[in-house]
């Protein structure tokens, strides 16, 4: 994402997004100074041991929020999930940013679907990311693999 950057603050500044959600970012520790975007929060999870993947979300620093630790210490899921405080009389939302490799284990599922599972317990739930399922047909709300009829329930 790195050389997206600028064109990402730009889009910001001119859209005003309060909340920005990014899949594959493919950062490290290298990009720890050059990410971050001036009126916004930074939550990230970058891929461990291998090349690719990560999330990030970007929250506008008007809104109160604190990250959420749905997973344990040992799973390997590629998400990040926010509690952001509603305004007065509006509830708090959850937001999470998933990315799922293609390759991704049935145990790696697992522990996705329990985290979705735990966040949408919260009044309000936005779930953005890539998943990779394209069988899944949201209009009828079907798929064609075993794999995605079981993100589908």
């Amino acid at each position: 994402m790195g050389n997206k950057q600028e064109e990402l603050e730009m889009c910001a500044r001119l859209q005003g997004y309060g909340l920005i959600g990014i899949t594959e970012t493919w950062w490290d520790g290298s990009y720890d100074c050059s990410v971050g975007m001036e009126g916004y929060s930074l939550f990230r999870k970058d891929r461990l041991g291998r090349r690719g993947g990560g999330v990030a979300l970007y929250v506008k620093d008007q809104l109160e929020c604190v990250e959420l630790h749905l997973g344990t210490d040992e799973d390997m899921t590629e998400s990040l999930w926010v509690k952001i405080k509603g305004s007065t009389g509006a509830g708090d939302v959850t937001v999470g940013v998933c990315y799922r490799p293609p390759d991704q284990s049935d145990s790696e599922d697992a522990a996705l679907y329990k985290q979705i599972g735990a966040a949408s317990r919260s009044h309000t739930l936005v779930l953005m990311g890539d998943f990779n399922h394209p069988d899944i047909c949201w209009k009828d709300n079907t798929a064609e693999h075993r794999i995605s009829r079981k993100f589908l329930e």
